[in-house]
């Protein structure tokens, strides 16, 4: 299984970004897909997740300022980010999670100046 996402960048407080991640390979059934990150120094950390019920799980730090959905056709996912804060600043990776197993993508950086 491989995820390319795509969509990072610098972008000044307050502004937005989309992140999308396509999954391709050997993908029989995706339990659920999500984005994680990880600031300079810190611990990876779930930003948001959904799962293929449609059922959403969010960071309480990006809840009403993000937004994920996902399609299962395409075995995308994409990550919806509005009002963006300095501390959003990290590097993003991409999962899938499918029969048991966790998949990751390279991750992209996004920079979030004051």
């Amino acid at each position: 299984v491989q995820l390319q996402a795509s969509g990072g960048g610098l972008v000044q407080s307050g502004g937005s970004l989309r992140l999308s991640c396509v999954a391709s390979g050997r993908i029989r059934s995706i339990d659920r897909m999500g984005w994680y990150r990880q600031a300079p120094g810190g611990q990876r950390e779930l930003v948001a997740t959904i799962d293929r019920a449609g059922v959403t799980n969010f960071a309480d730090s990006v809840k009403g300022r993000f937004t994920i959905s996902s399609t299962s056709v395409r075995s995308s996912v994409t990550l919806q980010m509005n009002s963006l804060e300095p501390e959003d600043t990290a590097v993003y990776y991409c999962n899938v999670l499918s029969y048991g197993m966790y998949y990751w993508g390279k991750g992209t950086q996004v920079t979030v100046s004051s």
